[in-house]
C-alpha cells in the first residue's frame, strides 16, 4: 500500500469514527430536548381526570385517567430499576378498559437479592376502578439482544426495556394493541407495590444529555485534530528525506 492510499484509508477512518461521535452527540440532544418538553407540561390535577380512550386520543400530553379497566393475564417485570439506591424490577400488568384501548398499568417496583432471584408476583384479578398518570414508559435506551426473556413463573417475562410492540405480541394481544404510553398507578390505590409519580424515574436528567453531548462532539472534533496533526507531521518527514 503507497503512502498515498494510507492517507486516504487514514481519513476515511477518522471521517467515520467523528460521524458515529457527531451521530451520538445529537441522539443525546434529542433525548434532552425530549424530557425538556416532557418536564415543561403541567402535570394534570385530579379533578381533569379523563378515560383511557380520552386520553389516547392525545397520547403526547400528560393526564390525569380515572377508568374502569379490566386486569388481563400477563406479567412484566422490568429490570435494572434503582429506588433509593436499590437496584429492583418494576411490576406492570396489561389492563383493557370498556372502550376496548389496552395499557401497561404500573404496579409498582419490588428489590431484588443479591442472588437476582425474581420474586413470586401476584397478579391483579377482575375489574377495578383505578387512576394514575398517563405517562411514558421507562426510556429505552440503546437496543441490545431481546427484549423478553420468559421467567420460571407462567405468563410472566422480564423486559430489559419497555418495547411495547414485543411485549404486546409476547402477551397475545398484538404488536399494536397496547397504549403508546403507561398508566403510572396512583401511589394511594391499597394495591401493587412501591410507586411514585416521577415523571423521569431511573433515568438522566436533561443536563447530563447536554453534558454527554458535548462530550461526544468534542471527541469527534478531537479525532479530526488527531487526524490532521499525523496528516502534516508525515507530510514534512516526506520532505525533510533526501
Amino acid at each position: 500500500m503507497t503512502r498515498q492510499h494510507t492517507a486516504v484509508f487514514g481519513w476515511v477512518l477518522a471521517v467515520l469514527v467523528a460521524a458515529v461521535f457527531c451521530g451520538l452527540g445529537v441522539w443525546q440532544l434529542q433525548r434532552m430536548h425530549q424530557k425538556e418538553a416532557l418536564l415543561a407540561q403541567l402535570p394534570p390535577g385530579r379533578d381533569n381526570a379523563v378515560r383511557l380512550d380520552q386520553a389516547a386520543a392525545t397520547p403526547d400530553a400528560l393526564h390525569w385517567v380515572r377508568d374502569q379497566l379490566q386486569f388481563l393475564p400477563g406479567t412484566v417485570l422490568l429490570d435494572n430499576q434503582l429506588r433509593e439506591g436499590r437496584a429492583g424490577i418494576k411490576v406492570y400488568q396489561p389492563a383493557r378498559a370498556a372502550s376496548g384501548a389496552v395499557v401497561l398499568v404500573d404496579l409498582g417496583w419490588l428489590p431484588l437479592p443479591a442472588d437476582r432471584q425474581l420474586p413470586v408476583i401476584k397478579s391483579e384479578q377482575g375489574s377495578q376502578a383505578l387512576q394514575g398518570l398517563w405517562a411514558p414508559p421507562p426510556a429505552s435506551g440503546i437496543a441490545l439482544g431481546p427484549a423478553l426473556t420468559a421467567a420460571k413463573q407462567p405468563q410472566t417475562w422480564l423486559a430489559t426495556r419497555m418495547d411495547l410492540p414485543a411485549i404486546a405480541t409476547q402477551l397475545g394481544l398484538g404488536a399494536g394493541a397496547l397504549a403508546p404510553r403507561v398508566l403510572r398507578l396512583d401511589p394511594t390505590l391499597p394495591l401493587g407495590y412501591a410507586r411514585d409519580l416521577d415523571l423521569l424515574p431511573n433515568t438522566l436528567p436533561p443536563s447530563r444529555h447536554l453534558g454527554y453531548a458535548v462530550q461526544w462532539f468534542a471527541m469527534a472534533l478531537a479525532v479530526l485534530v488527531i487526524a490532521l496533526v499525523l496528516q502534516f507531521k508525515k507530510r514534512r518527514k516526506v520532505e525533510e528525506e533526501p
